[in-house]
C-alpha cells in the first residue's frame, strides 16, 4: 500500500520540445490602419436577393459596422465584418446618390442602394438593409452616414475644380509658348532682313569702289595724255 501511495505522489515530468523550424512573426494588415472611425456600432445586415422573383431579404452578417475616414485622402467608406470569421459583408464609399430610408417605417432600420459594393472583392450593385438594437444607435449611424456623403462630395468637387484648373493652365501655357515661338520667328525674320540689307549695302559699296577706281584710272590716263 505504501508503494502504491508513493507512486501516486510521483509527478510526471514536463516535456518541452523546441520547434524544428522557427517562423518569423507575420504582420497582418486589415487596410484600416490608415483610417479613423467616425462611428462603430453593432448591427445586423441584410441584402435583397432578386435572382428569383419576387426576391427576398437574406441575412448577410452580424457584427460591427464602421464608417471610416482615410487619414490622407479624407475619403469616407462603410465597412462591416462578420463576427468570428471577420469576413467582410459590406465595403463601399459613400456617395450623394445613396438615399438612406427607414425600413418599413422602423426607426431602428434603414435601407439604401449601392452601385459598387466590394464585399466580394468585385464591384456589385446591392440593396442593403441594416437593423440596430435601438433608435439611438440608428440615429448615430444616420448622422455619420450623411456627414460622410458631404465629405466625399466636397472632395470630389475639389478634385474636379483642380483638374479643370490644370487644363486651363495647360491651355494658357500652350498659348504662351505659341506667342513666344511667334516672337522668335519674328526676330529671326527681322535678323534675316537686316542681313539682306547689309548684304545689299556691301554690294552697293563694292560697285561704288569699283566705279571710283575706274574713274581714277581714267583721270590718270587723261592726265598722262595731256602732259604728252
Amino acid at each position: 500500500m505504501a508503494d502504491e501511495k508513493h507512486e501516486d505522489e510521483v509527478e510526471s515530468p514536463e516535456i518541452h520540445f523546441e520547434p524544428i523550424v522557427q517562423l518569423p512573426p507575420v504582420e497582418i494588415r486589415t487596410l484600416e490602419e490608415d483610417e479613423e472611425d467616425l462611428v462603430k456600432l453593432r448591427a445586423k445586415l441584410y441584402r435583397f436577393d432578386n435572382e428569383e422573383p419576387p426576391g427576398e431579404w437574406k441575412e448577410r452578417g452580424t457584427g460591427d459596422i464602421k464608417i471610416l475616414k482615410h487619414k490622407q485622402t479624407g475619403m469616407v467608406r462603410i465597412l462591416m465584418r462578420r463576427d468570428k470569421t471577420h469576413k467582410i459583408c459590406a465595403n463601399h464609399f459613400l456617395t450623394t446618390a445613396m438615399e438612406l430610408v427607414p425600413n418599413c417605417g422602423s426607426e431602428k432600420a434603414f435601407v439604401w442602394h449601392v452601385s459598387n459594393d466590394f464585399a466580394d472583392e468585385e464591384a456589385k450593385q446591392e440593396t442593403l438593409a441594416i437593423k440596430f438594437a435601438n433608435e439611438e444607435n440608428a440615429k448615430k449611424f444616420k448622422e455619420k452616414f450623411i456627414e460622410g456623403q458631404k465629405i466625399n462630395e466636397k472632395l470630389t468637387s475639389d478634385k474636379k475644380s483642380l483638374s479643370n484648373g490644370d487644363e486651363k493652365g495647360d491651355a494658357n501655357d500652350e498659348e504662351d509658348e505659341a506667342k513666344e515661338a511667334d516672337k522668335v520667328a519674328d526676330s529671326e525674320k527681322a535678323a534675316d532682313e537686316v542681313a539682306d540689307l547689309l548684304d545689299k549695302n556691301l554690294k552697293v559699296d563694292d560697285k561704288s569702289e569699283t566705279n571710283s577706281s575706274k574713274d581714277d584710272s581714267s583721270s590718270k590716263t587723261e592726265e598722262k595724255t595731256a602732259d604728252s
